[in-house]
């Protein structure tokens, strides 16, 4: 009996020394717990959104690490690069009429000052489905002439968009951009959207180009490929924007964008608006309308028309590419030297 008394005795002061020992154990597991969470959450709080003038990709947001056997997709997911450039071009002669009949060796292509590997493809491009911006200058500056332009610009939506196949906008901008009918087809609502704009205020032209890119165009909807085009209708006197010319010009070749400018200006002298409007459209391969009268403007209107109903297509894959982001020079020219070819100059390269 009592050396049973002591068995229990012994195993009685083993059990508190177990506990007393595996006590500070449990309270290092308590907090080495909390500081994942704590990790966690500091992860997958989001990035600030970019600003107005911020990259055209905005940062992506964090996410915490997965172990492998979590994530079975980690393993099958592969991405691939292609290096090739695609770029829309018109060729007329010195009387300014399209050439329709070119072939892949009328023409010869220079990136970045080289020939490329290789063409991959050439086309004539008369019924890409289109997506288009219609910018309209809505200051005061235009007040006089704004109900003519309004008209002609109904009339052209009118005659280019052409049901389940193109879509445009309408975007009017003074001080700020406001877009007064979105993307579609239905030339009854493109027409009202035009309808409800109204003149007035300053002029922010860049921040309305820039926008109309990045947030619009450059997100366009499509199955296939498309050809995406500004219409802008301005005296081009900006005075409000956020955002400089090189950055509007950065931002439509990111989103590859041919812009076409009609000048408001009728005192048969250029301006330093019109230099500026001119200068987006020779970047983008696009060009600038200078209509002597009012009534001209319409006639600016149909010859744009034409000439995204006349155009090209080549794809080809730059020699020494290298996806540095970098900018990189395009020139296309004609054998034929009495062909003028427009195209728009450049593009940046992707990154790794």
């Amino acid at each position: 009996m009592k050396t049973l008394s002591v068995l229990f005795l012994l195993v009685g002061v083993l059990v508190v020394c177990v506990a007393a020992q595996s006590a500070p154990a449990s309270q290092d597991t308590t907090v080495s717990q909390s500081n994942p969470s704590n990790a966690a959450a500091a992860a997958e709080k989001p990035a600030p959104l970019p600003s107005f003038s911020s990259p055209v990709v905005p940062p992506k947001k964090a996410e915490a690490a997965k172990p492998p056997d979590e994530d079975p997709e980690a393993v099958a997911t592969f991405r691939k690069r292609v290096d090739e450039v695609n770029v829309i071009f018109t060729v007329t002669d010195k009387h300014g009429h399209f050439i329709k009949d070119l072939k892949k060796d009328d023409i010869r292509v220079l990136d970045d000052h080289k020939p490329p590997s290789s063409v991959v493809q050439f086309r004539t491009e008369t019924d890409l489905p289109l997506r288009v911006g219609l910018l309209i200058d809505a200051s005061n500056s235009i007040r006089d002439r704004f109900r003519f332009e309004q008209e002609a610009a109904m009339y052209f939506l009118s005659q280019i968009v052409r049901p389940r196949s193109d879509e445009a906008f309408v975007l009017g901008f003074d001080t700020t951009a406001e877009i007064t009918q979105d993307f579609t087809d239905n030339t009854e609502k493109l027409a009202h959207g035009v309808r409800m704009l109204r003149p007035g205020g300053g002029t922010a032209m860049y921040d309305a180009v820039y926008y109309a890119c990045r947030d619009k165009l450059m997100k366009a909807r499509a199955t296939g490929p498309v050809r995406r085009a500004i219409i802008l209708v301005s005296d081009g006197e900006d005075n409000q924007s956020r955002v400089t010319l090189g950055e509007t010009i950065e931002m439509a070749q990111r989103a590859e964008v041919i812009l076409y400018a009609i000048s408001t200006n009728l005192s048969n002298t250029k301006m330093r608006g019109d230099k500026k409007m001119e200068e987006m459209a020779v970047a983008t391969g696009g060009r600038i309308f200078f209509p002597f009268k009012i009534e001209d403007v319409s006639n600016a209107f149909a010859e744009i028309q034409d000439e995204l109903r006349s155009q090209y297509a080549v794809a080809y894959k730059p020699a020494d590419f290298q996806a540095d982001g970098r900018y990189r020079t395009i020139e296309i020219g004609a054998d034929n030297k009495k062909y003028r070819v427009r195209a728009r100059k450049g593009y940046y390269a992707p990154t790794q």
